[in-house]
């Protein structure tokens, strides 16, 4: 499996990826699975299908479940709910192939913790037909070597995406020589990078193209300020050019329909539509715009998880904006900036798409 690091031509792009693996490697919109809880914060598991069911109809390739979106509580023994939402999701993309057209879809379980915890994660997901495992690089005291440990030892159980977190939602600098030695490591097969931050994304994809490796591991985008500007840039590096594959995003957990047909028109403005990759530069400052809107840039992200919630509470897809975490809210004003937006640019939405499905998909 080997990750382009150019524009495909025409007749490689013809040829449709028949492993979910070769689907992650080739670039595709993942979505960042939500939490669909009633309003005693119990799970919903109807609106958890219903989302499962969304995604698949809008032509994501992958959904991402257990990460960030899908909030970290979700592992606490009182809780209890990491094992149920793998399944619903597992369940959800093995019967609706229909609704994704026959088509491979990757599945991303998200693991956590210190080594014991992260394996015994990813030998869950293994054992509910998981196909890799986004690790996640919030470990409290732990080194790099011991972050690269963590994820041999995971590799072993699943293919792992590294995944480099923004410091405000507990990520912390990673120096270029982890991420080297991380693209290293045979199981490593894709690279979230979700800084925020234009420094140290360039470092990512300097470290990964000076790896031996290269050619195996394909870059994700995570940072949902810069989703366009990350997708559009052909990084030079030793090695040729460089492009992001595809995006793992909490972002696109929203208005997925319209992410995929944005990436779309990513695709064809790398093979050469210079007008369209102009028109996709003048947008690129309004889906900024709104991510601002639903990660509640100007209340240092509290209001993400929630904001993520108020849209899809707005589509009808979710009855509330509810999180396990009561402290976990929208902020005062966030709703109607999300609303602001979303009537300002009509081309991020997919109002109309959900209107026309909702009741099958919570069927």
């Amino acid at each position: 499996m080997s990750t382009p690091t150019s524009t495909p031509s025409a007749a490689s792009a013809a040829v449709d990826p028949v492993d979910p693996l070769d689907v992650l490697a080739a670039g595709t919109v993942v979505p960042a699975h939500p939490l669909a809880l009633d309003a005693e914060r119990r799970l919903d598991e109807r609106r958890q299908r219903a989302l499962t069911r969304y995604y698949l109809a809008s032509g994501a390739g992958g959904i991402a479940v257990g990460v960030h979106t899908t909030q970290f509580e979700i592992r606490e023994p009182a809780v209890g709910l990491l094992r149920p939402v793998l399944e619903l999701a597992a369940e959800e993309i093995r019967t609706g192939a229909a609704a994704s057209g026959g088509r491979p879809v990757v599945k991303v379980a998200g693991a956590c913790g210190y080594t014991a915890q992260a394996v015994a994660e990813a030998e869950l997901a293994a054992s509910l037909g998981y196909d890799a495992v986004l690790l996640s690089p919030a470990v409290p005291g732990a080194d790099e070597a011991g972050l690269l440990e963590r994820t041999r030892a995971v590799g072993e159980v699943l293919p792992v995406i590294g995944f480099y977190l923004q410091d405000a939602v507990g990520g912390r600098h990673l120096s270029p020589d982890y991420w080297r030695a991380l693209a290293d490591i045979p199981s490593v097969v894709a690279i979230k990078t979700a800084p925020f931050d234009r420094y140290r994304t360039a470092e990512v994809i300097a470290a990964v193209a000076a790896s031996d490796r290269a050619e195996e591991v394909a870059l994700y985008t995570g940072n949902d300020d810069a989703i366009i500007q990350d997708l559009l840039t052909p990084y030079r590096t030793a090695r040729g050019l460089r492009w992001f594959a595809g995006g793992l995003l909490g972002q696109w957990a929203v208005w997925t329909r319209a992410a995929v047909d944005l990436f779309d028109e990513v695709r064809a403005a790398r093979a050469g539509d210079h007008a369209l990759t102009t028109d996709l530069l003048r947008r690129a400052p309004q889906l900024s715009e709104a991510n601002a809107a639903v990660f509640d840039v100007a209340n240092a992200f509290r209001g993400c998880i929630a904001g993520v919630h108020e849209v899809l509470r707005a589509q009808g897809l979710l009855a509330g904006t509810w999180c396990l975490n009561p402290d976990e809210r929208l902020s005062p004003g966030q709703a109607e900036e999300i609303a602001r937006v979303g009537a300002a640019y009509p081309w991020l939405t997919d109002d109309d798409f959900v209107r026309e499905h909702l009741d099958d998909w919570l069927r």
